[in-house]
């Protein structure tokens, strides 16, 4: 076989299908078409191209005039990058035990960013004034790292969703303790979409200051986009970004991403089917005998329990990952390209594996 015979084949069964996350699914038709449009000719590297120059209009057109875009490679270099520009070296960041920076992020805001994390264990993933002020004290003390930011996720790693009025009233007590406010949004347009709001009102109109917008899991090749809503909060981030290798020298590739979700209703249209396909899900398999939800669907995603060694099994048709493997729970995550007979397959199988 020849090279150029290698490249046009495909090297996976494009029929196989899963549950695992909605980083596995291919990208967008749309999003591909975008990037051969963006393709052609010469632009000015490092963010001076014509695309990135229209992405801080659309993105100020969804957050604020006073929003500022900064399109990073990845979800872990967003988060330290904006918990970064708005701490001072001794500050510190209160987040929910559960939260994908104090998880899975392998220790990089503590290695990287330098930023020591005050995780408050949570039942649903969601932190409240009370849960922040478990660690939200010791100002002044020079033995303690000074918790000045508050970290909340947007969809929560379970799956669960912040109100608008919960969002602000963290807002509000974070501010009155001097703290400022990041949000984790790899899932924010699934959770715009459940909320049936527009992106302003859950981000800038409730107070948070410093956003990192998902585009991978929501049907882009790669990249991610700091959103500075706050702009008085933030520090540095033209330097950060260079810094923690951040700093994309073709961006217009990852610019021209953003703006086909953004630029129409591309981001909301393909939330909603994935939070659609959970909701399926969660309903056909809600009736079966040995399948347990442990947390509400009110997003892509969908928590239970399964008896030992089903998952194991189930796993040879599909693939999705363990969550609390101590107690049997699982998680399945829907994307834009599930389908109604994905979920019907695999809901199928699960009545099969459970005897139901």
């Amino acid at each position: 076989m020849n090279d150029s015979s290698l490249l046009s084949a495909s090297l996976h069964d494009q029929s196989v299908r899963g549950f695992a996350s909605d980083n596995y699914s291919g990208v967008h038709p749309e999003v591909l078409t975008a990037l051969t449009h963006a393709n052609g000719g010469h632009q000015v590297a490092y963010g001076d191209d014509g695309y990135t120059a229209r992405l801080q209009e659309v993105i100020a057109s969804h957050f604020g005039e006073q929003a500022q875009a900064f399109p990073v490679f990845n979800g872990t270099g967003a988060n330290v990058l904006s918990l970064q520009s708005l701490l001072p070296r001794w500050g510190a960041v209160v987040c929910a035990s559960t939260a994908h920076i104090n998880v899975d992020e392998n220790g990089a805001p503590e290695r990287v960013g330098g930023i020591k994390l005050l995780p408050v264990p949570t039942g649903d993933g969601k932190l409240t004034p009370e849960l922040i002020d478990r660690e939200a004290w010791g100002w002044g003390d020079e033995h303690r790292a000074q918790p000045l930011a508050v970290s909340i996720t947007q969809s929560t790693e379970l799956g669960t969703l912040y109100t608008v009025d919960e969002i602000r009233a963290i807002a509000e007590h974070a501010h009155g303790h001097g703290m400022k406010v990041h949000m984790d949004g790899a899932r924010l347009a699934n959770a715009a979409a459940a909320l049936g709001t527009d992106l302003r009102t859950f981000t800038t109109d409730a107070g948070v200051d410093i956003l990192s917008f998902g585009g991978t899991k929501n049907g882009l090749l790669f990249g991610e986009c700091v959103v500075v809503l706050n702009p008085e909060a933030s520090q540095g981030m033209t330097y950060l970004r260079k810094m923690n290798m951040q700093l994309a020298s073709k961006m217009r590739f990852i610019s021209a991403q953003f703006l086909t979700l953004l630029d129409g209703d591309l981001w909301l249209r393909s939330a909603a089917h994935a939070n659609a396909m959970a909701a399926r899900l969660r309903s056909a398999v809600e009736g079966i005998d040995g399948v347990t939800p442990t947390q509400p669907t009110q997003a892509n995603a969908v928590f239970a329990t399964l008896p030992a060694g089903a998952a194991d099994r189930l796993r040879q048709q599909f693939r999705f990952y363990d969550w609390d493997e101590s107690r049997g729970e699982v998680r399945w995550m829907c994307s834009f390209d599930t389908t109604e007979e994905d979920i019907d397959a695999f809901a199928a199988a699960i009545r099969n594996e459970l005897g139901a």
